[in-house]
């Protein structure tokens, strides 16, 4: 069976662009990426609303194509509602695309011109088709690839959540392997990198996360003229059967076939004693209960440390605390901010917010970048409010 490995997740405001309309959520096995539309109040309202939508997960994972549809339309039946009860916000849409990962298959639920592509043995897919003017017509071939990139209406979309009370959902299942890298991205990053370039940058790079921040980079370095969000993920295979016994040795048999050399048969427990032995047996006995004491004593060490080290790796997994990146970006990380020797780090990038520290007041700075432990959703929070402005 398949599982995610690892993963990565970040957005960027870009160059042009004074607010950053794009959501997304990475929670595996579930990772979707919206990009609103609608002006700068609605275009973040609606694409937060898109991904709120899945993060309880699918109702029936046994049906991943039928649950992210539904999913999909409950989003766009409240995306429409709120545009047309708030003036502020009439008209607002997302596009949306959300995939799911199984034991051996990625589901896909797309609407919209955001995209999905696999890496696989060096080479992208591309899993989804853009609801858009200029793909419809590239489709019908009444335009050529070459004439779409400079096509002035190449940035109306045919299809989104929110404009109409209905909205058809494009679903498919891909058959996943081992070693796949799943990209998802919104137009930000496919409008100004060619996919070749995406590629290469992907072939590049295989640690994920330097990966997806040399994608946002490349945009940005060739114009950044929308926000730029990528979310990566890499599928590994694991064995359902390699923990369990083989065929006829179940664990009972198997543990008292491992303790035989610890003990002497019963039989020879049984027969009486004889005064002539007592006195070259006693050493080999004592010798022999000396080690079992010191195995005992390890054993226990052993399981101490095993108590502690599962206690460390939970305490690591439900802490977060917000800092910046290279790239000098606010960030968010899950675990503590130290480093063991060795360049081994005790915490892993989980966001990349689209607001630089350099941005920041002295005082925000302070409050804000001093890596206190959070809770995932008042880290989570206090990035949200920072890149709409609602920081106070």
């Amino acid at each position: 069976m398949l599982r995610v490995a690892d993963h990565y997740a970040g957005t960027d405001t870009g160059r042009q662009r004074r607010a950053n309309e794009d959501s997304l959520l990475a929670r595996s096995p579930l990772f979707v990426v919206a990009d609103g539309m609608g002006g700068a109040q609605a275009g973040e309202v609606a694409s937060q609303i898109a991904v709120d939508s899945f993060r309880r997960g699918l109702d029936d994972a046994s049906q991943p194509e039928s649950a992210l549809a539904t999913l999909a339309l409950e989003a766009n039946s409240r995306i429409h509602e709120l545009s047309h009860s708030n003036a502020e916000q009439a008209g607002m849409g997302t596009t949306l695309t959300a995939v799911y990962v199984g034991d051996q298959e990625v589901a896909i639920a797309h609407v919209g011109d955001s995209r999905a592509y696999c890496l696989r043995d060096g080479e992208l897919l591309r899993l989804t088709d853009d609801h858009s003017l200029v793909d419809e017509l590239m489709r019908q071939g009444r335009l050529t690839p070459e004439e779409a990139v400079e096509h002035p209406q190449r940035s109306v979309i045919t299809r989104a959540l929110g404009p109409e009370g209905t909205v058809e959902v494009d679903t498919r299942t891909f058959r996943a392997r081992a070693g796949d890298v799943y990209l998802l991205c919104s137009d930000g990053l496919t409008t100004m990198l060619a996919e070749e370039q995406i590629a290469d940058v992907l072939r590049t790079y295989p640690r994920l996360r330097d990966a997806g921040e040399a994608l946002i980079a490349a945009a940005n370095e060739a114009g950044g003229r929308d926000n730029i969000t990528v979310v990566l993920l890499r599928l590994e295979e694991v064995s359902a059967g390699s923990l369990q016994p083989a065929d006829g040795d179940g664990p009972h048999e198997h543990a008292t076939m491992l303790g035989v050399p610890a003990v002497a048969p019963p039989v020879a427990r049984r027969q009486p004693r004889r005064p002539h032995t007592t006195a070259t047996r006693g050493p080999a006995a004592a010798r022999r209960r000396k080690r079992l004491r010191r195995a005992g004593a390890l054993a226990g060490v052993l399981v101490v440390l095993g108590v502690i080290g599962s206690g460390a790796y939970l305490f690591l997994q439900s802490v977060y605390f917000i800092g910046t990146n290279n790239r000098g970006l606010v960030t968010l990380y899950q675990g503590v901010p130290f480093q063991l020797p060795g360049n081994l780090s005790l915490y892993s990038s989980r966001y990349v917010s689209g607001v630089g520290a350099s941005t920041l007041t002295t005082q925000r700075r302070q409050t804000l970048l001093d890596h206190s432990l959070r809770s995932e959703a008042n880290a989570a929070g206090l990035l949200r409010s920072l890149e709409l402005g609602q920081l106070e």
